[in-house]
């Protein structure tokens, strides 16, 4: 039993370990982009900490940004990436099998 536990653990990525990278995550796995301010809202957080949390995902290569202006305001849009989305899913897949 131990063997396969270790395999199950070793199957998570502890850049997802925080509750806002998954939230992160989950919301652009489900949707084509996200914009800042709209995860802001709906996770609740202040500018500071969700922008520390896109910046360590984006350096990981698991999301990406497209700064544009909407009228004169700057608008940051965030979309996942495939090795974001293989990463992502593997994670849920030994979260899984944890609970299993």
């Amino acid at each position: 039993m131990r063997g396969g536990m270790d395999n199950i653990i070793s199957g998570l990525n502890k850049i997802f370990e925080s509750r806002v990278r998954l939230g992160i995550m989950s919301i652009l796995s489900v949707n084509d982009s996200a914009d800042f301010n709209g995860m802001k809202q709906l996770m609740q957080l202040t500018d500071g900490n969700l922008a520390s949390h896109l910046k360590a995902l984006e350096g990981a290569g698991y999301i990406a940004s497209a700064k544009q202006f909407v009228g004169r305001k700057p608008n940051t849009t965030y979309t996942i990436t495939q090795e974001g989305r293989r990463q992502f899913k593997a994670h849920i897949d030994a979260l899984e099998q944890l609970l299993k």
